[in-house]
């Protein structure tokens, strides 16, 4: 399925370790001719880390995809009823914004905008950045697998010896990912070795 024209929603939350290998993806899906619409949390747009500024991640953001940040849950809530989207993206997505989003909170932008583009019925793609996703937070992992219209790119531990329960995404899968999601299709398999050929 070609994305060309596909107007995807594109949220960031605050795996900030997760970044560099999330903006060459952000590229191709641009590159594809989509649409992309960013969305930030607040951790996104106003912490700074080793890994960069917020603000520089939001121009970033912004000169990758010709569009300005949405960044409040006022300015998210339209991607349901007025600006629909064809596919919202979460990734990286944090254990606290899964735990969150499985038990039906909303209480960011990202949220805003996936709990709409749900209501829709659209997909919703995830890719996770989580040290909890075999411990504590595995309940809502597997609550949101088990949702209607959640995909996910697949994942797998990428550090099994010092961080056992830290799960991530392989996102260099992201477009095939959304290209499936859009068939009503999860992508297999989805539990995958985090690193293949230095992705």
């Amino acid at each position: 399925m070609s994305l060309n024209g596909k107007r995807i929603g594109f949220g960031l939350t605050g795996s900030h370790c997760t970044y560099d290998a999330v903006f060459p993806e952000i590229e191709k899906l641009v590159n594809a001719g989509a649409e992309v619409l960013p969305v930030v949390s607040h951790t996104v747009k106003h912490t700074t880390t080793r890994f960069g500024k917020g603000e520089d991640w939001v121009q970033r953001i912004e000169d990758l995809t010709g569009n300005k940040v949405i960044d409040s849950i006022v300015g998210a809530e339209p991607l349901g009823p007025k600006i629909p989207l064809d596919c919202m993206v979460v990734a990286p997505i944090t254990g606290n914004t899964m735990s969150k989003f499985a038990n039906a909170m909303t209480d960011s932008p990202v949220l805003m905008a996936a709990k709409a583009t749900l209501r829709n019925q659209m997909p919703v793609v995830l890719g996770i950045s989580t040290n909890d996703a075999l411990g504590l937070n595995g309940v809502n992992l597997m609550r949101l697998m088990a949702t209607k219209n959640i995909y996910f790119i697949p994942y797998g531990q990428d550090d099994p010896v010092k961080k056992p329960n830290s799960m991530v995404a392989r996102m260099t899968m992201l477009s095939h990912t959304i290209e499936e999601a859009m068939k009503g299709k999860q992508i297999q398999p989805v539990i995958v070795e985090r690193f293949r050929d230095g992705n």
